[in-house]
């Protein structure tokens, strides 16, 4: 395999153990030598998982932060003094001009820096990897071609993308899937047995996100710049849909 011939000596440390944190390092653990850092030890009960400290972490060759990403500029501030020279930094938050930002302003110059978003959650990786998409692109450096081959190994579609195009996009694909899934959520129980194809569909689609963390919701909402936009934009259309179905003879 690609990764274990020419990657297994490099480290990778992980900062941050929720979630899609246990699925970064079920996925990277058997190509690469991963150290994680959590800040929560209720994190580790499992006993499956040797955690480092953030010290040990922040020395590795790369370094992913999976931290949810109002807690990303204190994590980089703490990082930064501690990162060796050529190593590369990554993360994987949901929304990515606030984070490219913070990176790019915060991490020293001799690493460098490339922004993903992996976009699935570990529900939607349960059968693996295959074809699912991961928009990224670089900061600084030259390493994204690197990166983006060995995501094609491990099954990944990467897409090229800037942080502004993503948020763009990100408002609408994922912001307002987001918002439907809360809202069917509030009105459950959901039809199951007489349900239509296309019912069916949009209901598999809030199942999808309906277990993501309450901070995922909350990032994809506040710190997209384009989300509140988007947001208002939607609502308003589905007022004047309401207001026009009740003008209808009955």
């Amino acid at each position: 395999m690609f990764a274990r011939r020419f990657h297994r000596k490099i480290s990778i440390g992980l900062l941050g153990y929720g979630n899609f944190g246990k699925l970064l390092l079920r996925n990277l653990a058997e190509d690469f030598s991963v150290q994680v850092f959590d800040p929560d030890p209720n994190a580790f009960t499992n006993g499956s998982v040797e955690f480092s400290s953030f010290a040990q972490v922040a020395k590795s060759d790369v370094v992913i932060i999976a931290t949810p990403v109002n807690r990303l500029s204190d994590v980089v501030s703490q990082l930064a003094p501690l990162l060796k020279k050529g190593a590369l930094v990554m993360d994987v938050g949901s929304v990515k001009v606030l984070p490219a930002k913070i990176m790019a302003e915060n991490l020293p110059s001799h690493v460098d820096i490339i922004c993903t978003h992996p976009l699935f959650g570990p529900q939607s990786a349960v059968r693996g990897l295959s074809g699912l998409k991961i928009a990224l692109f670089s900061l600084r450096g030259t390493r994204l071609a690197v990166v983006t081959r060995y995501l094609r190994c491990l099954g990944l579609v990467p897409l090229l993308t800037t942080a502004e195009s993503h948020d763009r996009d990100m408002a609408v694909a994922q912001g307002l899937t987001h918002l439907i899934a809360k809202g069917l959520s509030q009105l459950e129980p959901l039809p199951s047995v007489l349900t239509t194809r296309s019912f069916d569909l949009i209901k598999s689609a809030a199942e999808m996100v309906r277990d993501d963390s309450p901070k995922v919701f909350a990032a994809i909402q506040t710190q997209n710049p384009y989300a509140k936009a988007v947001r208002a934009k939607f609502l308003a259309i589905l007022r004047e849909f309401d207001e026009g179905v009740n003008t209808f003879d009955t």
